[in-house]
C-alpha cells in the first residue's frame, strides 16, 4: 500500500530537493533574486515533475531497461519544451526573466533521479503525487530562499508579480520595509550563497531536535539490552 503522508514529507522536507538532496542549486542561485522569479520557476519544475513522473511509469513496462535513462531524458525534454512555449506565449515576461533557465529543466538532476527511483518503480499516480510534493518543496525552497534575499535586499517581497506573472498576482505585491536603501550583496550572486548556507544550517538544526527524543530513546533501549546482558551495571538509583 502507497504511503502518501510519507511521500509528501519527503518532498517537502525530509528529501527537500534543494535542503535535502542539495540538486538544481544552479536555478536556485541564479533566479531567486526575488520571489516573483522563484515562485515562477518552481511551478514550472513542478509541472515537469508531475508529467514526467506520470508519463515515465506508464510507459516503464514499454522501454528496454539497456535504454531507460536516454529515453527518460527524451521524455523530459519533449515536456520540458511544452511548458517553455508555454512560458513564452501566456507569461512572456517572467519568460525573458528566467531565458535559459527554462530549457535547463531538462539537465535538472532532481528530475532524471525521481523519473529513475521511483516513477519508473511506482504506480502512476504515486509517480504523480511524488512529482508534485517534489516539486512543491523546490518551489517552497525557491520562494523561500528569493523571499530572504529580496526583503534584506531591497525591503520589497514579491515585487512585480503583477508585471511577471499576472495582474491576478498583484495582491502579493509588497512592501516590507517602506523608506529601506536595500542591501545590494543579497540581491548579487554572493548573496543567494550566503542565505542558501543559513538555511541549510537552520533545517539541520531542526531536524536535530526533532530527531533528539527518538536518538534518546533509542540509547536508553540499547543500555538496557546491554544491562540485562551484564555488560553494563546499573545506576545506583536502579541497583536499589
Amino acid at each position: 500500500m502507497t504511503d502518501y503522508a510519507r511521500i509528501a514529507r519527503d518532498g517537502l522536507w525530509n528529501n527537500n530537493i534543494v535542503f535535502g538532496q542539495l540538486l538544481a542549486l544552479c536555478p536556485l542561485l541564479a533566479v531567486t533574486g526575488t520571489a516573483t522569479n522563484g515562485l515562477g520557476m518552481g511551478l514550472a519544475t513542478t509541472a515537469v515533475l508531475v508529467v514526467s513522473g506520470l508519463a515515465v511509469s506508464l510507459l516503464r513496462s514499454f522501454i528496454p531497461p539497456e535504454v531507460r535513462i536516454p529515453a527518460f531524458v527524451l521524455i523530459i525534454a519533449c515536456i520540458v519544451t511544452v511548458v517553455d512555449m508555454a512560458l513564452n506565449a501566456w507569461v512572456h515576461d517572467l519568460h525573458k526573466v528566467l531565458g535559459l533557465f527554462i530549457p535547463l529543466i531538462v539537465t535538472n538532476c532532481a528530475i532524471l533521479g525521481r523519473a529513475e527511483a521511483f516513477a519508473s518503480r511506482r504506480a502512476p499516480l504515486a509517480s504523480s503525487v511524488d512529482g508534485l510534493m517534489m516539486g512543491l518543496g523546490f518551489t517552497l525552497a525557491l520562494v523561500g530562499l528569493g523571499a530572504v534575499r529580496e526583503i534584506l535586499g531591497s525591503g520589497t517581497l514579491f515585487a512585480n508579480a503583477a508585471v511577471l506573472l499576472g495582474p491576478r498576482f498583484g495582491f502579493l505585491e509588497t512592501t516590507v520595509l517602506p523608506g529601506y536603501d536595500g542591501f545590494l550583496i543579497l540581491i548579487l550572486p554572493p548573496g543567494g550563497f550566503i542565505v542558501l548556507g543559513v538555511l541549510l544550517a537552520l533545517k539541520g538544526r531542526m531536524d536535530r531536535r526533532a530527531q533528539a527524543p527518538a536518538r534518546a530513546r533509542s540509547l536508553d533501549a540499547t543500555a538496557r539490552e546491554f544491562i540485562a546482558a551484564g555488560v553494563l551495571t546499573p545506576p545506583e538509583g536502579e541497583q536499589r
